[in-house]
């Protein structure tokens, strides 16, 4: 049927009167009369018995009423649909990640997506891994891109991808050849890291403590462009995951290898957002974007 005659048998069926259905509908009795007339003769099937003060449903006018009333109700959601995708476009959207995603992964990601959704504005915080999941525990990130090992209980992963820590170093370095290597084997190189090394919840810390091996930070920092730039010069080998460094390990200067460490190798990054709200529309999409994107990265091989 017409979506228009849905909404005038509709009409009918509520005001059980054609001359008060018209009213509300904004047209003549008549012409309202002919349009049920006109269905009733395609159906071959009454759907209202006329009387003296109105109309009533016949049994099969009840069925189709609930048919026109499912109808009208899915063409209702499909409406709210719509403006919530056109509502999409704008927004705000806060993330908190590691610097080596911002600079691996975000640039591409929001590149794309600002050409679908060019009103949407971001505040992206570059963090350590713990600070980054606090953020979105308390609410202050939407989105988080860390490490997803140990969750807090208001955080749960949307997105996750085996990031194993291992050593990288420029591509002639004495280590470069090995296709594995032991805490001891780095004891006599300097070590560069990032700045959670200087704190207790370090993974790398917690792993060389396992070992019991005594390696040296010759730097800390939080700048991965600072810390690339020694690894390329040759100043020493970092204690990093590929994932800032994917580029200049596919050309060839910089090597990654492996640690044997089960806790660095068992490591994972993921996608984190709020366990206790959910992501306004455009922030769902975002997410998504990102967990595609860092699904596809090669980080573990």
């Amino acid at each position: 049927m017409h979506d228009r005659f849905l909404n005038y048998f509709d009409e009918t069926a509520r005001q059980g009167s054609i001359r008060k259905a018209a009213a509300v509908l904004n047209m003549s009795s008549s012409s309202l009369n002919r349009k049920i007339i006109s269905t009733e003769n395609k159906l071959g099937i009454r759907l209202f018995d006329r009387h003296a003060d109105g109309v009533a449903l016949t049994e099969a006018g009840v069925v189709v009423l609930e048919h026109c009333r499912n109808t009208l109700f899915d063409y209702q959601r499909i409406i709210n649909m719509v403006e919530d995708i056109r509502d999409m476009r704008t927004g705000h959207i806060n993330i908190a990640t590691l610097d080596s995603v911002a600079l691996s992964v975000l640039p591409e990601v929001l590149d794309t997506f600002r050409a679908s959704y060019p009103e949407v504005g971001y505040t992206i915080q570059t963090a350590e891994p713990h600070d980054v999941m606090q953020a979105v525990a308390d609410g202050t990130a939407d989105i988080g891109l860390s490490f997803s090992n140990d969750l807090h209980p208001d955080v749960r992963c949307q997105a996750e991808k085996s990031t194993p820590i291992g050593a990288i170093m420029a591509h002639d370095h004495p280590l470069a050849e090995r296709d594995l290597l032991e805490f001891d084997d780095l004891v006599p190189y300097p070590m560069i890291r990032s700045y959670d090394s200087q704190s207790h919840r370090s993974f790398v810390n917690e792993a060389v403590g396992g070992m019991g091996a005594q390696i040296s930070t010759q730097l800390s920092t939080n700048s991965l462009p600072l810390a690339k730039a020694m690894i390329l010069k040759g100043g020493g080998v970092g204690i990093y995951s590929k994932i800032g460094f994917v580029d200049e390990i596919e050309d060839g200067r910089l090597r990654y290898v492996g640690i044997n460490s089960p806790l660095l190798r068992e490591l994972r990054m993921g996608l984190l957002i709020s366990a206790r709200t959910g992501l306004l529309p455009v922030q769902h999409l975002l997410a998504r974007a990102l967990s595609k994107s860092l699904r596809s990265l090669r980080l573990d091989s």
